[in-house]
């Protein structure tokens, strides 16, 4: 595998957790969100 191939790699790589560290952070606040509704809907 040549130099650029294994650039590509790696910057295919940074991208993927880039993508899924914001998915993951998505996740976290749609659970926070639903936990907040969850316990607000017994006094609403």
């Amino acid at each position: 595998m040549s130099w650029l191939g294994i650039a590509l790699v790696v910057i295919g790589l940074y991208l993927a957790f880039k993508v899924a560290g914001f998915l993951l952070k998505l996740l976290m606040w749609l659970v926070v969100i639903l936990g907040i509704y969850w316990l607000a809907a017994l006094y609403l």
